[in-house]
């Protein structure tokens, strides 16, 4: 297997240059290509960085790899089979973080998802279903999707090209070993991204992509999470919310009453969302309940009623 190694330097200012020309000494008369340039002035963010590594880049199959996370030995032969057996695939793999029970849901969410539901639970706020840092896949792959977006700090690259991704028609698959140790502090650029930019984004393309073809559905949650994803969507898809649902008694039967505070015309025109039992709801269902929180209760219920997920309902939790 021949292997290149293209860095870009995104303007750093801490040891990063001396770490490369360390390695670049140590690596000197092996069979690996090493391929360095370095930014000027101003940082201009990681998915610049990104694509500039694979601009100056030449091989057929791209891996990613961030430079506080550690590669596991047998990382690029296992992807590089799944990848040419899965050519339109973005191909991820299970990870350990380190420290250990940092993000704990979030990881057992990402190492346990059912490789059926990798291209299913795609609007959860957990972003993509395989994480960037274990992302493997053909150039064709990276250029049909285009480049990751370089609007800089405060921009989920990685969650807009997955949905670019999925949009050309691309796949997802997941090596069920752990390739990859991912490490968590508090300092990585993805806490700099606002919730409501990655709520925004994940609303846009389910507005798209699902909720445009139904003709009505039910929000399930009648607390919180459902009223702001209700005031979130056009008045066009609001007229589609059949219903909210619940399993608080104190709710149901109930109603919940909208009111846009900059918009008091458009009060004057909002009926009120009947608020009914989940047992009572009608798919297809909004689902804004987060997994994993409630003792396996919600999971219980909602398998209660033996509904197809992407179907009968879509995870926006």
């Amino acid at each position: 297997m021949e292997i290149e190694v293209s860095i870009y330097n995104d303007s750093s200012t801490d040891n990063t240059q001396d770490i490369i020309e360390k390695w670049q000494s140590k690596l000197k008369g092996s069979n690996l290509l090493i391929t360095v340039s370095h930014g000027q002035g101003q940082p201009k963010g990681v998915g610049f960085a990104k694509n500039r590594a694979v601009e100056q880049s030449c091989g057929k199959f791209l891996c990613f790899q961030d430079v506080d996370d550690e590669m596991l030995p047998c990382r690029l032969s296992l992807q590089l089979e799944e990848a040419r057996k899965y050519p339109l695939a973005i191909v991820g793999s299970k990870f350990l973080r380190d420290p250990p029970q940092s993000t704990h849901r979030f990881a057992r969410w990402a190492n346990e998802l059912d490789q059926q539901k990798l291209s299913l639970q795609v609007y959860t706020s957990h972003g993509p279903t395989v994480i960037m840092p274990t992302w493997f896949c053909s150039r064709e792959v990276f250029n049909r999707a285009g480049k990751f977006s370089e609007a800089g700090k405060g921009t989920p690259e990685d969650l807009i090209f997955f949905y670019k991704h999925l949009d050309e028609g691309g796949t997802v698959r997941r090596i069920d070993e752990v390739l990859l140790i991912y490490r968590y502090h508090e300092n990585a650029t993805t806490f700099s991204i606002l919730e409501d930019t990655i709520w925004n984004i994940r609303i846009q393309r389910l507005i798209n992509k699902e909720l445009q073809k139904w003709s009505n559905f039910t929000i399930w949650n009648a607390g919180k999470q459902g009223r702001r994803f209700y005031r979130s969507l056009p008045q066009s898809l609001q007229e589609k919310v059949w219903a909210m649902c619940d399993i608080d008694k104190k709710k149901i039967g109930q109603s919940y009453q909208p009111y846009f505070p900059d918009d008091p015309e458009r009060n004057k025109n909002t009926r009120p969302i009947p608020i009914v039992g989940f047992q009572q709801a009608s798919p297809p269902f909004i689902i804004c309940i987060k997994l994993d929180l409630t003792d396996g209760n919600f999971e219980k219920n909602l398998a209660s009623l033996n509904l197809s997920e992407g179907e009968d309902y879509v995870l926006f939790s």
